[in-house]
């Protein structure tokens, strides 16, 4: 079995968290609205990008860790 190469760890890290954006920009929505905190559809877009770009650098960095690890204890 070979390792996975750090490109295929990108896009998989990317696909995760495009998928996850739309859910996630969804919950702000509603969970703002029910914390009674006003943003502007704008705000919460931003927010969540910031959100997103923080998730997609520790999915990829988590991704590398365990690839890693996991070559250095192939038996």
């Amino acid at each position: 079995m070979s390792s996975q190469s750090r490109r295929h760890s990108a896009l998989e890290a990317v696909a995760n968290v495009a998928v996850g954006y739309g859910v996630a920009l969804l919950s702000q929505l509603v969970i703002f609205a029910l914390m009674g905190i006003d943003a502007s559809l704008r705000q919460n877009v931003v927010i969540g990008l910031w959100f997103t770009a923080v998730s997609l650098v520790r999915s990829y960095a988590l991704r590398r860790a365990f690839n890693w690890w996991h070559v250095q204890h192939r038996a």
